[in-house]
């Protein structure tokens, strides 16, 4: 029998100043990539959000290449596993100031040390909505939606009167999870309750087999340009208002959003494969 292989794995909230809050992401760096059927396997037995998974990149456009995997799939874009693998790899490297990653989906992405903040700043593509009806969705979601708007990656933006509003929604996810792998993010503006977040939301994928993300980095690439319009202005704070919860800083940067946010790390140890 020959003997197991230990790979090392790191677990950290993302999005969070205090452990049991935020989204948890598991954090792999490899040598070498395995098969995917093993990274997916790899991911349905950690049973989180998102693993993230990174080798050396070989070129010099990037430090790492990065790949994300929920329990059922691999995703185009991962926000918080991103800003967790920054974390992971910034901390183990004091001396650096950021890393970068490759991605296959979403380009050259980049997290780097907020200033002399405990956070970190991170940059990802914006994806602006423009209006569509989506009614199905709307009635699954619940509520009473006054805008209705879609990103061609595969998001649906429902907004509503408040943030109250969006706390009631009790989805039904049989219903959402008919739609694919799709993210729905509902918001609102925010009520001033938790830190004066300007914005608020929630998100939802039940069809990659999340039914409630906790706090979604990918939802604030659609919300930010949506909200920067709405408020006339390129920065807000936002709470992803889910069970757990989660601080978002937003600025819409040209083509591009920077999010800020903290993270903790709650374990490190090994994967025995």
């Amino acid at each position: 029998m020959s003997a197991q292989r230990r790979l090392p794995i790191s677990r950290v909230d993302a999005f969070a100043d205090r452990a049991f809050t935020g989204n948890p992401a598991a954090v792999m760096p490899l040598e070498e990539w395995l098969g995917d059927g093993v990274l997916q396997a790899i991911a349905a037995e950690n049973n989180l959000a998102e693993t993230a998974f990174l080798i050396p990149d070989e070129s010099d456009d990037a430090d790492y290449e990065l790949r994300w995997f929920t329990p059922t799939t691999e995703v185009a874009l991962c926000g918080h596993a991103t800003l967790a693998s920054g974390h992971v790899l910034l901390t183990a490297a004091p001396w650096r100031g950021d890393m970068r990653f490759r991605t296959r989906k979403a380009g050259i992405l980049r997290v780097a040390r907020n200033g002399e903040d405990a956070g970190y700043r991170m940059e990802l593509p914006a994806y602006p909505p423009a209006p569509k009806a989506l009614p199905q969705i709307v009635a699954a979601l619940g509520g009473d939606a006054i805008e209705t708007l879609w990103h061609d990656g595969g998001y649906a933006l429902i907004v509503y009167r408040d943030a109250d509003a969006v706390r009631a929604l009790a989805p039904d996810m049989r219903a959402l999870k008919k739609h694919g792998d799709i993210l729905i993010i509902a918001t609102a503006r925010g009520d001033g309750d938790i830190s004066d977040a300007d914005v608020v939301s929630r998100a939802f994928a039940p069809g990659a087999g999340i039914d409630e993300d906790p706090v979604t980095g990918s939802a604030h690439c659609v919300l930010t340009p949506y909200w920067s319009g709405q408020l006339g202005r390129d920065h807000f704070a936002a709470y992803q208002a889910s069970v757990r919860g989660g601080h978002v800083g937003c600025r819409l940067v040209g083509d591009r959003v920077e999010l800020t946010g903290t993270c903790v790390t709650t374990l490190v140890g090994d994967f025995l494969l």
